[in-house]
């Protein structure tokens, strides 16, 4: 893994609070919603570092909600 520049670091972060406001549920499934553009993204225009980030960024936030209703129980 890469360490981020400062310009990737402020793009993660605001990324990541893009993603905690976005609804995970039985009706809707926006985190899914949101991975499945960023690969269709990605394919358009591979080898592209935002797509890297967001795609890492989407699975922390699946882990960490998981994590936390896992800890709920």
């Amino acid at each position: 893994m890469t360490s981020d520049t400062e310009e990737e670091r402020i793009f993660r972060e605001n990324y990541v609070n893009e993603l905690k406001s976005k609804r995970q549920d039985a009706i809707r499934d926006e985190l899914e919603e949101e991975r499945r553009k960023v690969n269709q993204q990605a394919m358009k225009t591979p080898g592209r570092r935002g797509e890297q980030i967001k795609n890492e960024e989407i699975d922390r936030e699946i882990v960490r909600r998981y994590n936390m209703s896992k800890n709920k129980q």
